[in-house]
């Protein structure tokens, strides 16, 4: 872990003493306990909230001894039976819910795990914890055994029972923190609360895992997530909050989601912030229409019927699927709708979403994506983020930009939506500058315009629409999707329109210069590409997550007949960056005749501590390149400004990268069966410029 990630460990540790935990305890003290991650950070909260390691220790200790004795396993409760009748009373950690038994008019308790059932409770305590009548509740609950005559009686009595989530939150106190964060900061303070490595994850790549909060901040927020399996999609829901509920999307009923008719029982949305279907898509699955109509109606007018009764409520939804095809099979032979049932693949159903997250472009969850640093316990965040529920922030934009005219209320309300979210997520306390105003924007019309794009396709009533904003000054910035740069041939087409043409080649496109901003070449297909690429001057600018770029494509025309390479970029000192060269050397063999002979120089800086490993690094590419005609040299730069990224070639071209050969996100270097690991195209990338510049 870097200087500046132990700055910010000390810096969230210093202003939310007490409020934050070391995320890698929660695996330590878990074992084989099946609870979600809130209530073990309950528990780690209670003893292990600071940052020294010796009470860290006594406290992992305590937390252990504590699900040891009493958290309920399954395989284990005939014996926690035994304990509670021998002992008379025993305290246990287990879920439970409640329902009305309204022959004898009391309410009842059921244990999930320890096995009992009919153990009554006080209304008073129903009332004041009304989620314990749906789903169920992670509680600690003293019971106690009392054997009588009566055969009707349970003999198990409940003594206390305890919701496992804060009892109090000082709000006041969190924005005063918050304003002694920077944005960068605040994200990777966030990131590391959901319990994952900032240092993974690009910008955009962060705040797509925080869209994931949206709906626990946010009242009726509709959100989509389809993507491959393995992204950690369900994670949030699941773990993260008590006032979250995910089930399985063949489990869903009119019933169990809104309300059941004849007892007049509310269901899931009446109780819950957020209710989350799990394996959302398949479209083999059989669906209630019924369902998907009071499901269009709530999801737009936020209300319900019982019987002659309309009933409000404010519970967001979030859906979330596995994708069966690649996004370019999908946009050419369908859209990105494509893997839902039936019933649900309804226009009017899907107008209602708010935020499509593209599931795709989320890496899948490795073991060293998860962090050891510090984060908010998150029962903490998760209140907090309740709190913000009541406000309202969708009009923060205004003062500095205007949505276009031409989008229509329903996407102005899903932009507003999205947006407000995200400024509660990361400036609850205000002050956002105009620049951090415009990226939250763009981001979250980006997310409709996933939506309508796909809206497009499906219904033909439904109109192209310009998603853009305006600035002060009337500048129009259009927003485009990254699905939408990235394979032109298949977008904004209906299916029976696009060809077999395929993927332009090669495979960056060709771009033209218009007021300084790249813009593709409208209609460019394979067949006006000739196998000579041609060179030109030209500014070039890619997206992160943008996938489809290598050195080969990108650089290697402009290296084709040169003679002498100059490499200057002053990070390429450790093992990945030394790994980056090495694939820009393959770039280089490819392009020269077998015979030929090139040299190569780097001019780099040394690493002030491991030097020594930086030179071994490229003896062994020198070693290596030598039996293939490359004769690389390297020199280190000691001028201490050196800061400049370019590599200059004798025939005339100079390409300038904003980023260096450091333009791929982390993958798994480690993993043989990854496309990502042997070829260029399929990883990720960060977002970063290149200019090609002729020279004398």
């Amino acid at each position: 872990m870097g200087k500046q990630m132990n700055e910010l460990n000390q810096k969230i540790c210093s202003e939310f003493a007490g409020l934050v935990v070391r995320k890698d305890l929660v695996k330590t003290v878990k074992g084989n306990a099946i609870v979600p991650s809130y209530v073990l950070e309950y528990l780690l909260g209670q003893y292990c909230a600071t940052s020294d390691e010796a009470s860290i220790e006594s406290g992992i200790q305590t937390v252990k001894e504590i699900l040891a004795k009493h958290y309920v396993h399954r395989n284990e409760a005939g014996l926690i039976r035994s304990t509670i009748r021998e002992k008379g009373r025993h305290k246990v950690i287990d879920k439970v819910s409640v329902s009305l038994n309204d022959k004898k008019d009391v309410y009842e308790t059921e244990f999930s795990n320890l096995g009992i059932k009919k153990v009554l409770i006080d209304s008073g305590t129903v009332k004041k914890h009304p989620k314990l009548l749906v789903g169920g509740v992670w509680v600690i609950a003293d019971v106690e055994y009392d054997h009588t005559e009566d055969k009707d009686a349970s003999p198990w009595i409940l003594s206390t029972i305890k919701p496992i989530q804060m009892s109090h939150l000082d709000y006041d106190s969190y924005i005063g923190a918050r304003s002694k964060f920077s944005l960068d900061e605040w994200i990777d303070v966030l990131v590391q609360s959901i319990g994952f490595n900032p240092e993974f994850f690009g910008r955009r790549s962060k705040l797509m895992q925080l869209v994931r909060l949206i709906p626990f901040c946010e009242r009726n927020f509709n959100l989509i997530e389809l993507g491959p399996k393995g992204t950690g999609k369900s994670h949030i829901f699941s773990e993260f909050s008590p006032h979250g509920i995910l089930i399985s999307g063949g489990e869903v009923t009119v019933p169990k989601l809104f309300v059941n008719n004849s007892s007049g029982k509310l269901g899931l949305v009446g109780y819950w912030d957020t209710v989350a279907f799990d394996e959302f898509a398949g479209k083999q699955k059989k669906v209630d229409k019924a369902l998907v109509d009071i499901m269009k109606n709530y999801m737009a007018n936020k209300s319900f019927s019982r019987g002659v009764e309309m009933l409000g409520a404010d519970a967001s939804m979030a859906f979330i699927g596995n994708t069966e095809h690649s996004v370019p099979y999908m946009l050419k032979h369908s859209d990105l709708f494509d893997a839902l049932p039936e019933k649900f693949y309804d226009s009017a159903f899907l107008d209602r979403l708010h935020f499509y997250i593209p599931g795709w472009e989320i890496d899948i969850i490795r073991g060293e994506m998860f962090s050891s640093s510090y984060g908010f316990v998150v029962d903490y965040l998760a209140e907090v983020l309740r709190h913000l529920r009541n406000q309202d922030y969708s009009d923060h934009y205004s003062e500095y930009f205007k949505i276009s005219p031409q989008i229509s209320t329903r996407d102005r309300d899903a932009i507003h939506k999205t947006f407000s979210g995200l400024m509660k997520i990361l400036f609850p306390q205000g002050g956002a500058s105009e620049e951090e105003i415009e990226e939250i924007l763009k981001f979250s019309m980006e997310g409709r315009k996933r939506v309508k794009d796909q809206l497009f396709r499906i219904d033909s009533t439904y109109a192209d629409v310009n998603f853009a904003y305006t600035d002060k000054a009337g500048n129009e910035t259009p927003v485009q999707t990254l699905e939408e740069l990235q394979y032109p041939n298949y977008f904004n087409k209906t299916v029976g329109d696009v060809t077999d043409i395929g993927m332009p080649e090669p495979e960056i496109p060709s771009y033209q210069e218009s007021d300084h901003k790249v813009q593709p070449i409208a209609g460019a297909s394979s067949a006006t590409v000739s196998d000579e690429p041609t060179l030109k001057e030209q500014h070039l600018t890619f997206s992160e997550n943008q996938r489809g770029v290598s050195y080969d494509s990108l650089i290697g025309p402009y290296l084709k007949g040169a003679k002498h390479i100059t490499i200057t970029d002053p990070y390429i000192r450790i093992f990945y960056q030394a790994k980056n060269l090495m694939e820009l050397l393959e770039t280089i063999v490819k392009q020269k005749a077998e015979e030929d002979e090139v040299v190569v120089s780097l001019v780099t800086v040394e690493d002030e501590f491991k030097g020594e490993q930086q030179r071994e690094y490229f003896d062994k590419i020198q070693s290596s390149m030598f039996a293939v005609g490359i004769k690389f040299a390297y020199s280190f730069d000691t001028s201490g400004s050196q800061h400049a990224r370019h590599i200059v070639t004798d025939i005339g071209w100079k390409v300038s990268l904003d980023r260096g050969l450091d333009i791929f996100q982390h993958y798994d270097v480690n993993d043989a069966f990854s496309l990502s690991t042997r070829l260029q195209k399929h990883r990720s990338c960060k977002q970063f410029e290149v200019t090609f510049i002729k020279v004398e």
